[in-house]
């Protein structure tokens, strides 16, 4: 200070100060407050340790990415109907069709060349196959047996993994028999049981019950021991939540108009984490190879809280409403639909996911590959 005026070096600092922050109108009495040397100061509050070193180049981002989708990760999820030479719509689900059995070859048969390792077929049955009991999940003619034959002589290559739930074949679009409004536990996984026998023997590489009854695991795992199919493992949807994320998939298979009441006695309330954990580790107790979670992206606390206790080969089902929200935003400009999806996937992967039962399988899958 000269005669009351600022000397030439304190208007220097000041200008320093604030050129460092790269505001050229900042008063001095703003910039006083700065440390003199702005990079001294963020090295002493980082200890030196610049973490966006390693982001500023492509190449050194991808060096240290942490987590990968491949296409190993990818289990395509798709839907069945009846006819021949039928390709069908599914509404709410944009780019989601129905194929008749020859036509789910042939889309195997796509899937197969793109890499995707597995398949999960879920049919759309005649109404007049439905019954209260749901019996018909165990003729060896229903849409999944007759696509697993079809499949598996034509793409031998490829795995496909199967639910026993009795929905797509009752007359009230539950997973299970009801009677006088409850639904029966034990006469539920009977059937579920009779189900996943007939899927075995059809040539199914994996049975995934995903009803939710009480034992079903169990009693799966020693049918299928008893009748010749114990190299067959069993994905247990051992955390399926009683959601609203499921109304486009009971559309596609035909229950949405059926479905009296809700499933919120034997699925899982949303709320409860711990429960959760008690569903995985009982149906790892009856035999259960792998463990599933669905819904999935509003679930990752669920997958990662498996996956770290358990150790077990853990996947996660994006369900319909999760791949409907992503199209209709991307439909309407909202979200840049590719990238969203490519993130919401790799979330699972961070999460502790093996693999991805998805909508999104081919899509991906040629992406990865380009």
């Amino acid at each position: 200070m000269i005669n009351g005026c600022p000397s030439d070096a304190s208007l220097g600092a000041s200008h320093s100060k604030a050129s460092l922050l790269g505001n050229s109108s900042m008063t001095d009495r703003q910039s006083k407050y700065l440390p003199a040397n702005i990079s001294q100061h963020v090295d002493d509050v980082t200890g030196s340790r610049r973490l966006r070193r390693m982001r500023k180049a492509d190449w050194s981002r991808r060096l240290v990415q942490e987590n990968h989708l491949t296409v190993n990760d990818l289990i395509l999820s798709f839907f069945l109907t009846y006819g021949s030479g039928v390709t069908e719509p599914v509404e709410a689900m944009p780019g989601v069709e129905r194929y008749s059995v020859d036509m789910a070859v042939r889309m195997a048969e796509k899937a197969a060349r793109l890499g995707i390792p597995a398949i999960a077929p879920f049919p759309r049955e005649k109404p007049e196959v439905k019954t209260d009991d749901g019996s018909f999940v165990a003729n060896p003619d229903n849409l999944i047996n007759r696509a697993v034959r079809a499949i598996k002589k034509e793409v031998p290559e490829i795995g496909i993994i199967t639910d026993a739930a009795l929905d797509p074949f009752t007359t009230h679009g539950h997973d299970g028999i009801l009677r006088d409004g409850e639904i029966l536990n034990d006469e539920s996984v009977a059937m579920v049981v009779r189900g996943a026998l007939s899927q075995a023997e059809a040539g199914a590489d994996i049975i995934a019950p995903s009803d939710m009854m009480d034992g079903r695991v169990g009693a799966v795992r020693q049918a299928l021991d008893e009748h010749g199919f114990s190299h067959v493992p069993i994905m247990s949807y051992a955390t399926k939540f009683a959601s609203a994320f499921y109304g486009p998939y009971r559309g596609a298979i035909g229950t949405q108009g059926l479905l009296k009441g809700d499933k919120k006695t034997y699925y899982i309330d949303p709320a409860n984490p711990e429960e959760a954990v008690r569903e995985a580790e009982q149906d790892i107790a009856e035999g259960a190879d792998m463990l599933m979670v669905k819904p999935g992206l509003p679930y990752l606390d669920i997958i990662h809280r498996l996956k770290d206790e358990f150790r077990l080969p853990t996947f996660a089902y994006q369900v319909s409403g999760e791949y409907a929200m992503i199209k209709a935003a991307g439909i309407n400009g909202w979200i840049d639909e590719e990238k969203v999806m490519m993130e919401s996937l790799l979330a699972f992967k961070r999460a502790g996911c093996d693999g991805i039962l998805t909508y999104f399988a081919m899509e991906v899958a040629e992406k990865l590959k380009a």
